[in-house]
């Protein structure tokens, strides 16, 4: 099946963003104090912020790889999904602004793009 070139630029366009924006958490997570606070504001621990971090990493890797199988990369996008699912729920109920959430739901319109182009052009994959 032939796919159009405008539907691989916006998947590649979107993932390279949201690929962009994960990253950019992930070493703000591992590097910035400020980041570091705003967690135990959120009550997790130290550990879980670490941890979080590297799995942003591992999954920016798994949507980026050609070679990665599509199922791999399904399971990407869903611990994606529940990463910025639970960052906008923990803002939420902690009463934080969009100063705090905002970044969790401008990264989830990138994610939900490149979502919705991965599936385009995978269309036989199965969701999780």
């Amino acid at each position: 099946m032939k796919t159009s070139k405008g539907l691989v630029a916006g998947f590649w366009i979107s993932t390279a963003l949201f690929a962009l924006q994960m990253s950019f958490t992930a070493y703000a997570q591992l590097r910035l104090p400020q980041v570091a606070a705003a967690f135990v504001h959120l009550g997790f621990p130290a550990y879980f912020r670490i941890e979080l971090s590297w799995a942003k990493f591992a999954g920016v890797a798994v949507l980026l790889v050609p070679t990665v199988s599509a199922r791999l990369k399904e399971w990407a996008y869903a611990g994606f999904a529940i990463t910025l699912i639970s960052a906008l729920i923990a803002h939420f109920s902690m009463g934080d602004g969009p100063n705090a959430w905002g970044w969790a739901a401008g990264t989830g319109v990138l994610w939900a793009l490149s979502y919705f182009f991965f599936h385009r052009l995978h269309p036989h994959t199965v969701a999780i």
